[in-house]
Formats: C-alpha cells, sequence, structure tokens
C-alpha cells in the first residue's frame, strides 16, 4: 500500500454523536421526533433528507423554522469538549513513518475540516484534503475520493480509506479502494457492507498490522 485517506466527521472527531445531540434537542422543540435511524441518512452527505423529514412532520421547511441556525448554535455551545478519536494522532504519525501518502476526503466544507484540523494540531500531516467546495457531487458520490487519488498520484488499488459512515464507505468502495469501517456510536447500527476490515477504533490495532491485514486479503 502507498497511501491512506481519512474522513473527517465522525472518524477523526466525533463530530457526529454531538451534532445529533443537537438535532435532537432542537427538533424536539418543534414536536419532532429524531431517531437515529433517521438522522443517520444525512451522516457523510448533504442535509436533504433531515430536511424533507423535518417539513413532513412539522409542515415548516427548515430556514423557516431557523432550524440549521439554532442547531448550530447549541453545537458550538457544547463543542468545546471535542476531542480527536482515539488512535488518530497515532495512525497519522506510523503513516508518516511508512512514507504513506495521506490524504482526507470530506463531503464538509473546507473551513470547517481545516479549522478542528489545525486547532488538533495534524494539519499538516495531509497532503491533500478535498471538500464539499471541490466536487459537484459529495459522497456517496465517489468524486471526493478519486480527486484525492489523482492529487496524491496514487492508484485506488494501493490505497487504504478509513471511514465511519455507510455514504462515505459507500463512496470509497466505488471509487476502487479498499475501505477500513471505524464506526462512532450513531454509526455503529449502520448495516455496512463490502468493507475490508470493521475496528472499534484505530486504537485496537496499530495501522502496520492493518496494512498487512488488508494486504493479506486482497
Amino acid at each position: 500500500m502507498k497511501g491512506i485517506i481519512f474522513d473527517f466527521d465522525g472518524l477523526i472527531v466525533d463530530t457526529e454523536s454531538l451534532w445529533y445531540e443537537a438535532y435532537k434537542e432542537v427538533m424536539g422543540e418543534f414536536r419532532c421526533e429524531l431517531s437515529l435511524e433517521e438522522f443517520s441518512k444525512v451522516i457523510g452527505t448533504t442535509d436533504e433528507a433531515l430536511n424533507s423529514y423535518f417539513e413532513k412532520i412539522t409542515g415548516k421547511t427548515a430556514d423557516e423554522a431557523g432550524l440549521h441556525l439554532k442547531t448550530n448554535e447549541l453545537y458550538m455551545q457544547k463543542a468545546g469538549g471535542l476531542t480527536l478519536r482515539e488512535g488518530v494522532r497515532e495512525y497519522l504519525e506510523e503513516a508518516k513513518a511508512l512514507g504513506l501518502k495521506i490524504g482526507l476526503a470530506s463531503s464538509s466544507r473546507r473551513e470547517w475540516v481545516e479549522s478542528y484540523l489545525r486547532k488538533f494540531g495534524i494539519f499538516d500531516f495531509f497532503e491533500t484534503i478535498k471538500a464539499k467546495e471541490d466536487v459537484e457531487k459529495v459522497k456517496p458520490d465517489p468524486a471526493l475520493y478519486i480527486l484525492a487519488l489523482e492529487s496524491l498520484g496514487i492508484s485506488p488499488e494501493e490505497t487504504v480509506a478509513f471511514e465511519d459512515s455507510l455514504n462515505g464507505s459507500a463512496a470509497a468502495i466505488a471509487a476502487g479502494m479498499v475501505c477500513v469501517i471505524v464506526p462512532n456510536p450513531v454509526t455503529n447500527h449502520l448495516p455496512f457492507q463490502n468493507y475490508r476490515l470493521r475496528l472499534g477504533s484505530m486504537a485496537e490495532k496499530s495501522l502496520k498490522d492493518v496494512l498487512k491485514e488488508v494486504e493479506r486479503t486482497l
């Protein structure tokens, strides 16, 4: 293997569990119960399904209700406690030591992603970052991963993607990559398919051991 490409939200920092908590609380104010199953539809992609669900239940559009604005305010109030997920920094350091190319492909805005990477001191590990602004369609479309691969100058067959969501893993696999999934509390129940390896966290196995296990199955 010559490279690895990470997702961001939910994989490097578990923003997704906090977003679920915030959306559930705000939507509850409109008597709109948000189940984990319903929220899962928008993890790793756009908010369209969430907006449609909210309008169906309340009769109001998300914009009319100020849904995203209110949720964003609540999220920011609670975001101070966020940290890197277990094992992330160690994987990045190990990848660098192994001479692997390191990329990131996220359906979120570049400013959002980079602000967290800088906050936690890991921005410089990434040779390329592809975000929402770089493509017409985000995950589950493979465009973000294809762009990241092109930027790193490596083929999908020699690259491992790390993902936490169904939309993200589908995008990586559609791009021709081997996918290792590392679910978080809000994605752990999802029906993942066609992945090569599943980890509870990156602390479970060293990157070197993960790559060995992946290569044995090729």
